[in-house]
């Protein structure tokens, strides 16, 4: 609901009149504004900076230009185009989504915020995003940016993650909402917190809030919003096989839904060689053993050993469906992940060592 306070108008115009000299109005989701458009981009905005996110952006809408385009394109093809994005659920849950829009609503988003929710992937913080962005009506949205400009205007102690400084925050995103204006506020409060009041060295004297932001005011603004609590990161060895026929075709195989990399088209992997070699039945003794490489994840750190075995006949192996020959030329159509593919660009550059 659109805030009466006096405190809360002043918040809303003079971050709008701020927008409207400094904002970012040239981003490729405003041009148009869709629900379809803004969809997309906030699933890929999620902990993914927008100067990563625009070529993204871009190369998708060129393939998947409206949801019924995405409804009726294979999963391959929706992993192949986020590859590199990481995070592959989120590509995943947009594929899903498709399809049950495509069921459900005539081949549309649905226009409510409320049914928007009830959607893979989407949450509340998105759901919000995509009516204001699309429609202009206020409402809500916090996302990292925004949870950070709150935590230090209103300084609210605690890591911003917790259920109840989450409840917090709501009520100071509602309480702030101008009464117009929706699109232009959403965009306004999540470019306060990419441009200006960033996570560390904030622009506070361009802060068009400063005045009475009260982490600002005690002189705190370092101290807000309080770090995440660190995750605990795991290490973990895998081998991953690069097995090549004499036509110089690699075996891929495609990982199980979830778990890391799911979905997606991977080289052969396991904890040793030994798992390797009970998975592929081959003899990989002689086998060439490359430099490792670390690949880091959120929760994971994974030391990658590759292992390459050449002239393989591709009838010694009997693929499953999960499991194909693939040529240098085809690898950009599959989903890969991100070390696999480097790995695979390197075999092909001939700089494998």
């Amino acid at each position: 609901m659109p805030a009466n306070s006096a405190n809360a108008v002043t918040f809303a115009t003079r971050l709008l009149n701020w927008w409207d000299q400094h904002g970012r109005k040239d981003l490729p989701w405003q041009k148009p504004r869709t629900s379809y458009r803004v969809w997309v981009s906030e699933i890929m905005l999620q902990q993914t900076q927008v100067s990563t996110v625009i070529p993204y952006f871009e190369r998708w809408m060129q393939r998947f230009p409206d949801l019924a385009e995405l409804s009726r394109s294979p999963l391959d093809d929706v992993l192949a185009h986020w590859a590199g994005l990481g995070y592959y659920a989120r590509a995943r849950n947009l594929h899903k989504t498709a399809k049950l829009c495509r069921e459900r609503y005539g081949g549309e988003l649905p226009p409510k915020a409320e049914e928007l929710v009830q959607l893979p992937g989407i949450g509340q913080s998105t759901a919000n995003a995509i009516v204001s962005q699309s429609t202009g009506q206020p409402a809500a949205v916090l996302d990292g940016n925004v949870r950070r400009v709150l935590a230090r205007h209103a300084r609210i102690d605690g890591w911003t993650g917790s259920t109840a400084v989450q409840k917090r925050l709501w009520q100071e995103a509602e309480s702030r909402l101008p009464a117009e204006r929706g699109a232009d506020y959403t965009q306004a409060i999540m470019d306060l917190g990419a441009l200006l009041c960033t996570r560390s060295n904030p622009e506070c004297a361009n802060c068009p809030v400063q005045s009475d932001c009260q982490s600002f005011v005690a002189g705190a603004v370092d101290r807000y919003p309080a770090p995440k609590p660190k995750t605990r990161v795991n290490d973990q060895n895998l081998f991953m096989l690069i097995l090549q026929d004499g036509k110089k075709r690699v075996l891929l195989e495609k990982r199980a839904p979830a778990g890391i990399w799911g979905g997606l088209w991977c080289l052969p992997s396991a904890g040793d060689l030994r798992q390797l070699e009970a998975g592929t039945g081959l003899k990989l003794a002689k086998s060439r053993r490359l430099a490792s490489r670390e690949h880091r994840l959120s929760h994971l750190r994974l030391s990658i050993q590759p292992v390459l075995q050449h002239t393989v006949r591709a009838e010694q192996l009997k693929c499953s469906n999960e499991q194909c020959w693939v040529a240098p030329g085809d690898f950009g159509k599959l989903g890969v992940p991100k070390p696999v593919a480097d790995l695979l660009r390197d075999m092909n550059k001939g700089e494998l060592a």
